[in-house]
């Protein structure tokens, strides 16, 4: 008789200080296969937890961390700029979502929905809107933001490293429930 595996559970938490050695192997995974990100790869865990984190999550299928995303305060991104302009809102009111990646093996299932969706519900409770920026190149990720409902509100350049830049896409999230 076949043996079938049960599906396997798909756990969206928040991150612990004892994933984070996990998540840094997935993203020098994910930086293999996708060339994301275009940083931070040289100290995986430090990127991991940049300043002004607000709140990171983590996804996990069978115990092994296959996801993570975060939330920080804005800074100098120019997603935030743009979408303060825009909308006339203050600082206080932004988040951004940064730090999104899953395991190649894991894309199927709805891995990285989930863990948007952690962010939003997150913002909702806090009061805050979400940009992001996101690199032409990474189609994938553009589909699953359009998809859920995020809006683009410009192009602008991801500077990394010394002097160079590549071309980018700012978001913000949907408007949560009035």
């Amino acid at each position: 008789m076949p043996h079938h595996n049960a599906e396997r559970e798909l756990v969206i938490r928040p991150r612990i200080s004892a994933d984070i050695a996990s998540a840094a192997s997935a993203l020098m995974t994910v930086h293999s296969t996708d060339g994301y990100p275009v940083e931070g790869v040289a100290q995986p865990e430090e990127w991991l937890s940049p300043v002004g984190l607000l709140s990171a999550w983590v996804a996990v299928i069978d115990d092994r961390v296959v996801g993570h995303v975060a939330v920080t305060q804005p800074s100098t991104e120019e997603a935030v700029a743009l979408w303060i302009e825009r909308s006339g809102v203050s600082s206080d009111s932004v988040g951004v979502l940064a730090r999104l990646f899953v395991l190649p093996e894991a894309r199927k299932n709805s891995v990285g929905e989930s863990l948007v969706r952690a962010t939003t519900e997150y913002a909702g409770n806090h009061g805050l809107r979400l940009v992001l920026d996101v690199m032409k190149k990474d189609r994938s990720a553009i589909r699953l933001y359009e998809r859920l409902g995020w809006q683009r509100i410009g192009n602008i350049a991801h500077h990394f490293a010394e002097g160079h830049q590549i071309e980018a896409l700012a978001y913000v999230s949907p408007e949560g429930p009035r």
